[in-house]
């Protein structure tokens, strides 16, 4: 069967994004959860047990505190409160200590060690209980984030008149877990324990309340646990911690049957104090287990779904020679690969070690968990993607493409472009494993399109200023796509896609037809760039190193700045006007001058800029009308372009109603970031709009890249401009705000979509406009196809390395404070990549039958 070049990289980054949702799937197992919450409401609690007896306490026992206060503070280490230092930097708690109306604790806190809404707190509550807790502890340097003692034990001391302990009565503070303060506060306010909570009852707490309720309490706490073992743990009857709670049970029934019976004798106290450490016991383990169902990896469904990635990758790479053709075509082989011998033997073996893993797994397994046919399906998908890579090497080394020499194709030769484009990629793949350079990255980007800038420099320089006379007036254009240096070794038989405007001869693009102040333009393009780049540097500081240094967007939002911000938000609207609007039709120009003020009316609604009439911003709203207003006119542009491409189809001669069509969907998506970049951000979508116009007219025109490094460059540019946004590798700097624009109440969906397209921005709008400039500028009706194909492949390098390094380095110490957000961004990287890709392949589709 045979396919195109973007219709098959399309079809790769959707598998691709299938093992990937996998492996984030078993890197990060879904928390232990119990039943829904109207369950929970609805369901009584658990009776007393009982042996032969009815026991008469069938509700929550009352309430040991009336009010409760939680003092939270940020990092405070257990050393801080108790010892030498207690004393001497916090000589009040000691005290209270000391006296004995308090019980101490460490608390030892999970990974990672950052400050997040752990401890929620289930009404409104007032002092009678003080929690003195942290939320982590702190490195000597004052660091946290990582697994160190200094950073996960942390103090928690519970202060109240209730406890009564002889004064000086001091006892070493005992190790808990941080999870078990969630089950001690309800149960000390007679409420329900949370149905999600993993955590155990701190005993001291109630062990000056009767015998009697200090079983209640533990048996309740047992009950709870036992729940949600049984709804997460698929042999939970084997756990021996739900064998202890059935014996503790059944103990504490005949405990019940002797106390009712008004029996005070010894036998009644030994038996209770049996019961009691029998259920402290049960606690402990059936905590225990159901933290290590939250703690764990799920090794299987990550190697299921590494597996699925590295093949796409591989097929991806065997597939360049036919991918990057003049024809754009590649033949894919689908049926040999179902019906060969080795498709139904490595099926065969598949499915045994599934049965063997899933029969033998101690815990539960996400893939395990998947219905047979669902398993079955992506077990058919990974055999016949390891048969098709099987066939493509087959048929590469069997027709000796890689190592034939045709003297008809003299040896390639490699222009510094492709040199920088290749390390460029290589080093920044290898330096993933760092996570110092994960929490810089963007200072790898900034360098890579510097020393882009540089490069373009230097070979514009070298074919305008350093060129023989004699030699004919034009400027050389590389040869093969970027991609291709894994086949450096195969004959030249492939073509490539040179920039050639529909109808114009191709040396019309040369320097030598240009006008005096063009050719300076072009000389100077690489220089205006540089500059831009630097000026974007200094509006948003990110990363980790110099995120606390002062930089111009600080500088905009403060209140002492809104005038000049309010003057640059205009200015910065007027410009993306003049730069967008030159190839939108004149109703679209319309609907975009009205949404671009209607961004500006927005962002004063809510009190970010001034109107020149305002002294102040006292009437701000949510600006949801405003938003409104600008949404109605993104989705008439998009209609609009949306129309013209339709109509493209039906007028196949009529290449400019594609052209301008394209054009129109870029200039809605614009419109959009505009009305989701905050107003200090603006510059950032300027110089993108700036940069891009620039690149069009003085670099890759003139010099006539091909399709390729073009895509690259688009690429390269992308990812840069998701930092210049301050942007980073840690969640934290997600813009949520985004979500909530034009809406009034949370809404998943639409918070979803704007919250990743205001993140995304960057990469969206430069393939974009990548698909907008190869579809006007290009004479070759295979540029899409191999722009599709290499922006995949691209692509598909990081996530691929990625997740292969995050498995080696899954017991590192910055795992889930540096590694894991950046697999998130990574993981939603590669979707967005996928529908760029599918869009590449309908506006090539359409290109074909134009």
């Amino acid at each position: 069967m045979r396919l195109g070049s973007g219709a098959f990289a399309a079809c790769c980054v959707v598998i691709e994004v299938l093992g990937v949702a996998l492996f984030l799937r078993g890197f990060f197992p879904a928390p232990v959860r119990s039943s829904s919450r109207a369950e929970q409401r609805a369901e009584p609690a658990a009776p007393e047990p009982s042996a032969g007896a009815s026991s008469n306490w069938t509700k929550l026992p009352p309430p040991l505190f009336k009010k409760v206060v939680i003092m939270l503070i940020d990092g405070l280490r257990d050393d801080f409160v108790f010892g030498s230092k207690g004393v001497k930097f916090m000589p009040y708690t000691t005290y209270l200590v000391e006296k004995g109306a308090s019980h101490s604790f460490v608390a030892e806190a999970k990974l990672p060690t950052v400050t997040m809404p752990r401890i929620k707190e289930r009404e409104t509550l007032v002092p009678n209980l003080l929690v003195l807790c942290g939320d982590h502890g702190m490195s000597e340097t004052g660091g946290h984030g990582a697994s160190s003692m200094e950073e996960l034990n942390t103090a928690l001391i519970l202060i109240s008149s209730a406890f009564e302990r002889k004064p000086g009565d001091i006892r070493r503070p005992k190790h808990v877990q941080q999870t078990d303060l969630a089950a001690t506060l309800a149960i000390g306010l007679g409420l329900p324990i949370p149905g999600n909570s993993v955590g155990s009852l701190l005993f001291p707490t109630v062990e000056g309340r009767p015998v009697r309720e200090q079983l209640r309490f533990l048996h309740l706490n047992a009950v709870q646990l036992s729940k949600l073992l049984q709804e997460n743990v698929p042999s939970y009857e084997k756990e021996p911690g739900f064998e202890q709670f059935k014996m503790s049970e059944r103990l504490h029934g005949n405990w019940i049957r002797l106390y009712l019976e008004e029996n005070n004798s010894e036998v009644l106290f030994n038996l209770g104090a049996k019961v009691r450490r029998q259920y402290l016991d049960a606690l402990r383990t059936l905590s225990l287990s159901l933290s290590r169902q939250v703690a764990q990896y799920d090794i299987y469904s990550m190697l299921v779904g590494t597996v699925v990635v590295l093949e796409v990758l591989s097929l991806l790479l065997l597939s360049i020679p036919e991918a990057l053709s003049n024809k754009a075509e590649l033949e894919v082989p689908l049926w040999s690969p179902v019906f060969s011998l080795l498709f139904y033997l490595t099926l065969l073996v598949l499915s045994a070690l599934h049965v063997i893993v899933c029969t033998s797994a101690e815990s539960s397994c996400y893939f395990c968990g998947l219905s047979w046919l669902t398993a079955g399906g992506v077990m058919v998908l990974v055999s016949a993607l390891l048969c098709a890579v099987v066939s493509a090497l087959a048929k590469t080394f069997g027709d000796g493409k890689f190592l034939s020499k045709n003297p008809a194709h003299p040896k390639p030769r490699w222009s510094e472009l492709d040199v920088l484009i290749l390390l460029g990629t290589m080093g920044h793949v290898l330096s993933l494993g760092a996570s110092s350079f994960i929490e810089e990255e963007h200072q790898t980007w900034y360098f890579l399109i510097n020393t882009l800038c540089l490069a373009l420099c230097h070979e514009i320089y070298r074919n305008c200023l350093l060129r023989d006379d004699s030699e004919p007036q034009q400027c050389p254009h590389v040869e093969e796509e970027f991609i291709r240096t894994a086949a450096a070794l195969q004959d030249r038989s492939t073509g490539c896609d040179t920039l050639e405007p529909h109808g114009v001869s191709r040396s019309l693009t040369s320097l030598d037809t240009l006008r005096g102040y063009e050719k300076w333009m072009v000389l100077a393009s690489p220089w205006v760039i540089l500059t831009c780049c630097r000026l974007l540097r200094s509006l948003n500081q990110t990363g980790v190193q110099w995120a606390h240094r002062p930089d111009l967007g600080h500088w905009l939002t403060s209140s002492d700045h809104k005038a000049e911000l309010s003057v640059l938000t205009a200015l910065s609207l007027i410009v993306i006007f003049a730069l967008v609007q030159r190839k939108c039709s004149l109703t679209s120009k319309v609907a975009l001058a009205l949404g671009l003020l209607g961004v500006y009316c927005y962002r004063a609604a809510i009190g970010n800029v001034l109107f020149p009439w305002q002294r102040d911003s006292k009437d701000i709203s949510k600006g949801v009308i405003e938003a409104r207003f600008v949404h109605v006119f993104v989705l008439g542009i998009l209609f609009t372009g949306t129309k013209d491409l339709l109509k493209s189809q039906v007028i196949a001669t009529d290449v400019t109603i594609k052209t301008v069509g394209l054009w129109e969907i870029y200039s809605g998506l614009v419109l959009l970031a505009a009305l989701l970049f905050r107003p200090h951000n603006l510059p950032v979508l300027v110089f993108s709009l700036l940069i891009q116009t620039i690149m069009t007219k003085f670099i890759w025109k003139p010099l006539r890249h091909d399709a390729a490094e073009i895509t690259i460059m688009h690429y390269w540019f992308g990812q840069a401009f998701f930092y210049f946004q301050g942007n980073s590798n840690n969640i934290a700097t997600v813009d949520i705000s985004a979500g909530f624009v034009g809406l009034d109440t949370y809404i998943e969906v639409p918070a979803v979509f704007l919250t990743a397209f205001a993140t995304f921005a960057g990469p969206v709008l430069w393939a974009s406009h990548l698909v907008s400039f190869l579809s006007s500028e290009t004479s070759s009706g295979s540029a899409l196809s191999h722009a599709c194909f290499c922006y995949a492949l691209i692509c598909s390098f990081p996530v691929s390395a990625y997740i292969i390094l995050v498995t080696s380095l899954r017991y590192h110490l910055f795992i889930w404070s540096v590694f894991s957000p950046k697999l998130l961004y990574e993981g939603m990287h590669i979707l967005i990549t996928a529908a760029i890709c599918v869009f590449f392949t309908a506006m090539d589709q359409t290109n074909t039958k134009s």
